[in-house]
């Protein structure tokens, strides 16, 4: 009996350490792998060559790609309106980065930039069909050309350098929630004061 007195403390750390180690165990399991990407084709509507992704595992990164033809086409559309206007468009999305640097990039929205210079800063009623303008030409480009899902149209209103007015509304939510409000109303909608 005085033996096994003397055994008890050894048999509780003897527990304890096993313990710890099967807990050690479960709470730092070896780190998953990323999946391995293999692409067997590609398809792009310019019919330009494409190049197979490399094989293998990749680190995914936030990404903004400029989107060329969207963005001439907005930029030639804010001239038509404006001839101090202008435009540009860009794709967001993921850079899947590999290990010998090269990527493939998967586009999740496609979103346009105007500036547009103006008078007036505080007149809501020519800010928001400024809105409607712009937003009527961003809905008017082939669908096919838009990658991911509709983004959005950020507006940068410029009276001066110093003096500017930033509204970003999104494309899709002007699509199901606006049906014909222009105007002072529409840009209450979606100005947002610092």
């Amino acid at each position: 009996m005085e033996l096994m007195k003397k055994n008890i403390p050894y048999i509780i750390i003897a527990a304890l350490v096993g313990a710890g180690v099967l807990a050690q165990n479960l709470f730092n399991a070896p780190p998953k792998l990323l999946p391995t990407a293999t692409v067997t084709s590609t398809v792009q509507p310019t019919g330009t060559p494409t190049v197979a992704a490399p094989v293998g595992q990749c680190a995914y990164t936030w990404a903004y790609h400029n989107a060329e033809e969207l963005g001439a086409m907005i930029d030639e559309g804010m001239r038509d309106l404006n001839p101090a206007a202008s435009g540009n468009a860009s794709f967001y999305g993921e850079d899947c980065v590999y290990p010998d640097g090269t990527s493939t990039f998967g586009a999740m929205e496609t979103d346009f930039y105007v500036r547009i210079p103006v008078d007036d800063l505080t007149n809501e009623d020519t800010l928001g069909e400024w809105l409607s303008q712009v937003l009527q030409v961003v809905l008017e480009f082939p669908t096919e050309l838009i990658q991911g899902k509709y983004g959005f149209v950020e507006f940068w209103f410029e009276k001066s350098a110093s003096e500017q007015l930033v509204v970003r509304v999104p494309i899709q939510q002007y699509m199901d929630g606006t049906h014909g409000i222009t105007g002072a109303a529409l840009f209450r909608m979606f100005y947002v004061e610092p």
